[in-house]
């Protein structure tokens, strides 16, 4: 996925109301109020003096006009937009980019399923039973190269686990699959020490048959891509 139109750098002054961030642009003394596509704690990755990316839209009908998209954490870039990862599979599905999920021909987002939710895809193929599938965005960094969810307490993640759960446990195939929008982490571990309910409801999930994927990104201020998988940490 390309940025289309190409990102503005900035500095980070601060981060409020968690979606809301001013940022003072490299041009000389320009400060913007960003909107931010994320209601995580953003450990690591809010610091003010930060290097900032933003993306404009050109939308007149947008009450911010600045999207932050990216921060530079260390050497490398981090993507912030929690909106992006669905995009990112939905364009490595189409490319039979991700071996666990190929030769599905059909792939349908936001699919209504179970007890009032939704499902971020359902693949479908006439050969064999759907697969409900589960997008969530990874970037928090605290041990190491060790990527872990979530960075903050997730009603709505633990809900969409049982939701997969009540999939596995009927017979279907239910996935869950971590995007780690970020290229310094080697494995994947569940936060339990942030959110208890949720590193149970994993551990039920995994007991029903529901499958656990997790992808790295490679990150450019051109755009971001699907990478390599990450092991799951035991």
């Amino acid at each position: 996925m390309r940025f289309d139109p190409p990102l503005v750098q900035g500095r980070l002054i601060k981060r409020y109301k968690r979606f809301l961030a001013d940022i003072a642009l490299d041009d000389g003394g320009t400060t913007v109020t960003a909107h931010v596509a994320n209601p995580g704690a953003m450990t690591g990755l809010a610091e003010p003096g930060m290097e900032a990316w933003l993306r404009r839209a050109d939308d007149p009908h947008r009450k911010l006009p600045w999207s932050w998209e990216l921060v530079r954490a260390g050497r490398g870039l981090v993507g912030v937009n929690t909106g992006l990862p669905n995009r990112l599979v939905a364009e490595a599905l189409e490319e039979g980019a991700i071996p666990e999920l190929a030769g599905y021909g059909r792939h349908r987002r936001e699919v209504r399923y179970g007890t009032n939710s939704r499902v971020d895809f359902v693949l479908e193929d006439g050969a064999r039973p759907p697969c409900y599938l589960e997008v969530k965005n990874v970037h928090l960094k605290r041990r190491g190269p060790l990527a872990e969810f979530p960075d903050s307490v997730t009603a709505r993640g633990t809900r969409h686990l049982r939701e997969l759960s009540a999939v596995a446990r009927d017979g279907g195939r239910a996935v869950m699959l971590y995007v780690v929008q970020r290229a310094d982490c080697a494995a994947f571990a569940v936060a339990a020490d942030i959110d208890p309910a949720y590193a149970a409801a994993l551990a039920d999930a995994r007991a029903a048959g529901v499958e656990l994927l997790c992808y790295a990104c490679r990150i450019r201020r051109q755009g971001i891509r699907l990478a390599a998988p990450l092991p799951l940490a035991s």
